[in-house]
């Protein structure tokens, strides 16, 4: 169809039909869904008629090449105009084939295995019928009581942004129109969603503006920038509006400033629940509201529909808003090919064919080894060969290592850790215990640990939390390992063997307890599908770990938000003048995170040179070069994330202590050394100011090169403009 075409179906299509395409509803309701289209219950409370769903714009949920065939040819079937419905769902971190949760995947530091991963999840959920992903979640996290840090990519705006960019060119490809095996992304949660007060769910952001600009929208641009299709709204509210009804956020910055013209989508609920924040007295306000904000899809909730038309009658609302709402709607339906082919990449044979296949599981398989963290290890790792291995732990035997968005995804299918080493160990080198559930345990399980571990040389301790501890709605105040599991890990430590504590969670931990008792730790986060195998290749050296973290482990909650980017104060701890005490420091712990932004170990070691400059001086229009002699100084093969980081010494506003600019990989031999030459320009500097132009300040500027936040060599230029 033309756009002249879509022009004249808006022409012949009534009010009612109009408002309806503003609505996504649930499976459910659909006639050919698996439920047989039955509206009881609770779908019958929301006061959803039949002719609503004839003349509904998208479906939240569906699934499976045969349901979705079945729900799209009796939607046209009784649609008067044959507008076919657009299937949307989260497809997060896979389809079924899982990969790890989007925090993991950040720790890969990999966007070209980031952007595969994307592309494959695309094309298994493509196959099965789904048009649009809510992915990605690029909210920036400093908060790990959070439980939807999992969702992103980290603490990071660059990084962040860069992961935003790789995984909607996975999802999308370059022609939507074209390639039917990708799916449309929908980057979400517009915006600031991460920073929820205290780290609860769907509670309030309070911030500057200048805040939200350099930190936390440059990810969300990224997306766009990179050809997103649809943004979802926040939960939470933005300097005091709830991001679903912020006619300034959405209006304002992301169409006018930002220029988007494409789909705005609300999360599920959340017009409606413009009335329980407190800025819509009823069902009629809030639609007035989320709508004038530029809400284009109201996700499970029929303000719209019971309302908008008559908002639209009594000249409260415009009919020509109306209208560029629908034309968005239509306008994804018809790049995604949707009027000529309603049932576009729906193949009942092909979900055989594609979905888990072999080289899809590979993929995995590689890209949770790479996401895994090597945290410490006091030379017991990787695990020598004839030693009698003792696997002990609720996740020893758990396939509950998936992480809470893997929608499709079976934990019958997922590749346990015991079976990952199972195949590579003989049956009299590895014994095999519970020791005791996620939260409880039992006198048995404990001696049954015991027993083994006493018999052993090294014990593998399989430790973390429960998928639904983490995600959403699953904030936590103690971010410690539960108590139980503290208590086996204390019990098995008197035994006095070398321990290696392998850690399955959807978030950094306070890992005090864990670190003092173990001789190694290995960060598996929720691995996916092929964890088992992945975990098993890091465990006994047929992988090299090479995972660094993207959100800093704190020592304790106490120090939360714990970040590498944070600004320093006026009486900052360890300042050649200061007082001892008259600081700003904490008393009983280090003001620095116990796992920085950036750290991860290797079976191997790395030498970093000095950083030498090309030139100490930085004109606007020109750059300088940073380079840095990096050495394999072990005796095996291992990949190093050399990062580059700068600071402003002297800014309009305060800056932060290091920002993270650049970073390369680099896989070294024994003995290899290789230069890392980084660019710096001037625009690489622009930061907002007080007036919130964007633009960098002339002077002294130092440079940060490491493999860490932390462990970096430093060296100083100036800028002159």
């Amino acid at each position: 169809m033309q756009d002249q075409t879509l022009h004249s179906l808006l022409k012949e299509m009534t009010l009612d039909e109009k408002v309806a395409q503003l609505m996504q509803l649930a499976t459910p309701f659909f006639e050919g869904s698996n439920e047989q289209g039955e509206i009881t219950g609770p779908m019958a409370e929301m006061g959803v008629t039949k002719d609503t769903v004839r003349n509904c714009g998208s479906v939240l949920g569906a699934s499976g090449a045969k349901e979705v065939r079945a729900i799209q040819e009796a939607h046209l079937k009784s649609n008067r105009l044959g507008i076919p419905l657009l299937i949307m769902a989260d497809i997060v971190h896979g389809f079924k084939t899982i990969f790890p949760v989007p925090l993991a995947i950040g720790c890969s530091w990999d966007l070209k295995l980031a952007e595969r991963s994307a592309e494959i999840a695309a094309y298994e959920a493509s196959v099965s019928g789904v048009h649009v992903t809510f992915a990605p979640m690029v909210d920036l996290v400093r908060d790990p009581r959070w439980g939807r840090v999992m969702e992103s990519t980290g603490e990071d705006p660059y990084l962040n942004s860069e992961f935003a960019r790789a995984f909607v060119r996975g999802f999308q490809g370059k022609d939507l129109t074209s390639d039917t095996n990708r799916v449309a992304a929908c980057v979400k949660h517009f915006a600031a969603y991460g920073a929820a007060e205290g780290g609860r769910d769907y509670n309030t952001v309070d911030m500057s503006e200048r805040q939200l600009r350099e930190m936390y929208l440059p990810a969300y641009k990224a997306a766009l920038d990179e050809g997103c299709e649809m943004v979802m709204t926040a939960f939470n509210t933005v300097e005091g509006i709830p991001a679903s009804g912020n006619k300034r956020l959405m209006r304002e910055l992301l169409r006018t400033e930002w220029g988007f013209d494409g789909i705005l989508i609300s999360d599920w609920g959340a017009v409606k629940e413009l009335i329980p924040h407190g800025v819509a007295a009823d069902e009629r306000e809030a639609a007035a509201k989320a709508f004038a904000a530029g809400v284009d899809i109201e996700m499970m909730t029929v303000c719209y529909v019971n309302h908008l038309k008559e908002l639209i009658v009594n000249n409260e609302v415009s009919e020509e808003l109306l209208d560029e709402a629908v034309l968005r709607i239509l306008a994804l339906k018809k790049k995604l090919g949707l009027f000529e082919n309603p049932h576009r990449g729906t193949d009942e044979h092909g979900e055989h064919e594609v979905i888990m296949s072999e080289p899809h599981r590979a993929v995995a398989k590689k890209l949770a080894a790479k996401s895994c963290v090597l945290l410490k290890n006091n030379n017991v790792l990787p695990l020598q060969s004839g030693k009698k291995v003792a696997l002990i732990g609720p996740f020893a035997q758990s396939g509950d290592i998936l992480g809470p968005w893997s929608w499709k995804g079976s934990r019958e299918v997922a590749v346990q850790l015991y079976d990952g080493l199972k195949g590579r160990m003989t049956s009299d080198k590895l014994s095999v215990a519970k020791g005791c559930g996620v939260e409880t345990g039992t006198h048995e399980e404990l001696q049954e640990a015991l027993d083994i571990a006493a018999h052993a040389d090294v014990l593998v301790l399989a430790l973390g939390e429960k998928s639904d501890m983490s995600g959403e709605a699953g904030s936590r105040s103690d971010i410690r390992l539960p108590e139980v599991q503290r208590e086996l890990i204390a019990a098995i430590r008197r035994i006095g063997k070398p321990i290696v504590t392998v850690l399955f969670n959807g978030r950094p931990l306070d890992l005090r307890d864990v670190a003092e008792q173990s001789d190694a730790i290995i960060e598996a986060w929720f691995p996916g599908t092929e964890g088992g195998h992945a975990v098993a290749d890091l465990l006994l050296g047929d992988v090299n770990p090479s995972g660094k973290l993207t959100m800093s482990f704190p020592h304790s909650v106490g120090q939360v938000p714990v970040y590498y980017n944070c600004f320093n104060t006026g009486r900052p701890q360890g300042a050649p003048d200061a007082q001892v005490r008259y600081v700003s420091q904490y008393l009983d712990v280090p003001n620095e995170a116990l796992y920085p932004f950036g750290f991860g170990l290797s079976y191997t070691t790395f030498h970093f040179g000095e950083p030498v400059l090309s030139n100490p001086v930085l004109k606007a229009g020109e750059s300088i070069k940073i380079s840095v002699l990096v050495t394999n100084t072990g005796e095996r093969q291992g990949e190093e994330t050399v990062q580059l980081y700068v600071r402003d010494m002297a800014g309009d506003v305060v800056r932060p202590l290091k920002e993270l600019k650049a970073f390369e990989k680099a896989v070294l031999a024994p003995g290899e050394t290789k230069k890392i030459i980084f660019s710096i320009k001037e625009d690489q500097l622009r930061y907002y100011h007080s007036d919130l132009t964007f633009t960098s300040d002339p002077g002294t500027f130092t440079v940060f090169v490491g493999p860490d936040s932390v462990n970096v060599k430093e060296a100083t230029f100036e800028l002159v403009k």
